[in-house]
């Protein structure tokens, strides 16, 4: 998940992903950013008995084998096969993490942390490489799946499963424009019931759309992420787009295909699978700039433009009065039936949290695009003081735990206290080859970041009693992270780009996990790709990762 905007095009240049591009220093948080709690509660005994302890990945970003075994070529091996400046270090997914071969290793790690949980997304192109029923469905991407769901299972970890994480079959952008067409709605319901069907008896928690938010804007506002559209006047080096009117026209029929799914599930496969289906929404928290009545209102807009673009129509049928007001007639409408389609088509909401912003009230005189349509001013200072830490230079991620307890407590008020997972939550690092992997592995800050977000939970359940059943850390391994490539790292365990196996290594935040989760006393060790490597530890010491 990536953050807001301001309307200054020049400073949403400034960064690769940010809509706010942080430009210049940022000054430390202070303990106003964090919850208190008892730390003798962070750990698995001081949640409620059945909250669940996971972690995620996803298909593009982690599998590799991106022409392999009948898999068809998706919009983002297109991206960053046709646009390689736009990835940060010119990378692509192609092989990633090669989770596609060394899927068993993945999963031995996820069972020594001691997981209940694991979410991963499912290839849309490489069940239906055409992109539809009609262009055949690929038996060995089946068999894949399949052979992640039973290992899982084997291992006593229960499969989340997202079924699209921002990747379109390119065959679908070909043949008419993607999430920009009400036609991918059939298709993407098709490729919905072919999962149900084949993996519906074992896995039963779903999530058809991954951060509908994120790829609308990412895509079709700002440019940043595949398709990489939006309107030339922004001067982002766009392949094309109208931000005034796409990300719109992709949300709604995002919206659509979401309700389409969900209604096919429960009249088709709910009853006899006994399974739970839900969405996952990304959303930072936003703190009014000050206590003037236009500040605190253009927080509330904030809020509407990113949670409630999604929450409003699956509470109550329609878009948040505020875009209705300000959107006009680029805002589609519902008829009759998707409204009623719409409403209540979750059994649980995934919120993807990992930062805050200030949100100042901005008028908009002329321009027309989702960016600034809000008529907010999103920034990260107040009186030369940063809203957080910033976790690496340059970055977007300011360090606010608070606003995940704020975000929750909104959630549960203006929402109707639905049942809440926190499907993503996680810290990035810069790469740096010129580290040892004993070096590499001392992220104290992410095992800070999130022991701080933990005890802020924990204060949303026990005080506020917000109805939070479990937390996904993002992400079990470092992987390709979409328009910054491998140059950042957001893993728990660390991937060894150098090694041609991708040997994976545990980071201290890993062992901290894994501590609160299981009363185990040995160290993980490092899980090599292929027999020949079991031994690769053999030249570190062996207390290396307590160094």
């Amino acid at each position: 998940m990536h953050t807001w905007t301001t309307s200054n095009m020049h400073n949403q240049a400034c960064t690769v992903l940010v809509l706010l591009a942080l430009c210049h220093s940022l000054t430390a948080s202070t303990n106003d950013s964090k919850c208190q709690c008892d730390e003798a509660k962070i750990k698995r005994g001081g949640f409620p008995e059945n909250f669940l302890w996971g972690a995620g990945t996803a298909a593009y970003q982690v599998e590799g084998a991106y022409n392999e075994s009948g898999k068809g070529p998706s919009m983002w091996d297109n991206f960053t096969h046709t646009y390689p400046g736009k990835i940060a270090d010119h990378t692509t997914g192609d092989i990633a993490v090669d989770s596609y071969h060394y899927f068993k290793e993945d999963i031995k790690i996820a069972k020594d942390l001691g997981l209940d949980a694991f979410r991963f997304s499912i290839s849309w192109s490489r069940i239906l490489p055409r992109g539809n029923r009609d262009g055949g469905v690929n038996q060995e991407g089946i068999n894949y799946y399949n052979n992640v769901i039973n290992d899982l299972l084997a291992n006593d970890i229960q499969p989340f499963v997202t079924m699209f994480h921002f990747n379109v079959p390119q065959a679908l952008e070909d043949a008419y424009g993607g999430f920009l067409s009400s036609r991918i709605v059939s298709d993407f319901r098709d490729f919905a019931d072919i999962l149900f069907s084949q993996f519906g008896d074992r896995v039963k928690y779903w999530i058809p759309l991954n951060e509908p938010w994120t790829f609308s804007n990412h895509g079709y506002a700002i440019g940043k992420f595949a398709p990489g559209r939006c309107s030339e006047w922004q001067q982002l080096n766009c392949t094309g787009g109208d931000s005034g009117t796409e990300p719109y026209i992709v949300t709604h029929n995002q919206l659509l295909a979401h309700a389409a799914v969900v209604n096919l599930y429960r009249t088709k496969y709910q009853i006899s699978q006994k399974g739970k289906i839900g969405i996952t929404l990304a959303s930072i928290w936003f703190e009014p700039f000050n206590a003037t009545n236009e500040n605190t209102k253009a927080k509330d807009r904030a809020l509407d433009f990113m949670l409630g673009w999604f929450m409003q129509p699956l509470t109550f049928g329609k878009y948040p009065r505020s875009m209705r007001i300000r959107v006009g007639n680029r805002l589609p409408n519902f008829n009759n039936t998707e409204r009623d389609m719409l409403i209540n088509s979750f059994d649980f909401i995934g919120l993807n949290y990992y930062t805050s912003r200030y949100a100042l009230n901005k008028p908009n005189a002329t321009s027309w695009s989702f960016i600034t349509d809000s008529e907010v001013d999103i920034v990260v200072e107040r009186g030369n003081k940063s809203i957080g830490e910033l976790s690496v230079a340059g970055s977007w991620l300011q360090i606010y735990p608070k606003g995940l307890r704020e975000l929750l407590k909104y959630t549960k008020m203006k929402y109707n206290n639905t049942i809440i997972y926190i499907t993503e939550n996680g810290l990035n690092e810069a790469r740096n080859d010129s580290m040892t992997i004993q070096e590499a592995v001392k992220d104290n800050m992410r095992k800070d970041y999130i022991h701080d977000h933990l005890c802020c939970i924990h204060q949303a359940i026990q005080q506020f009693e917000v109805n939070v059943i479990g937390y996904f850390v993002w992400s079990l391994i470092d992987n390709f992270e979409w328009a910054y490539g491998y140059s950042v790292r957001f893993g728990i365990n660390y991937v060894d780009y150098d090694d041609n196996l991708l040997t994976r290594y545990p980071k201290h935040s890993a062992l901290w996990y894994k501590s609160i989760l299981v009363k185990r006393t040995h160290i993980a060790q490092p899980l090599a790709s292929k027999d020949t490597k079991m031994n690769r530890t053999e030249n570190y010491p062996s207390n290396f990762l307590d160094q």
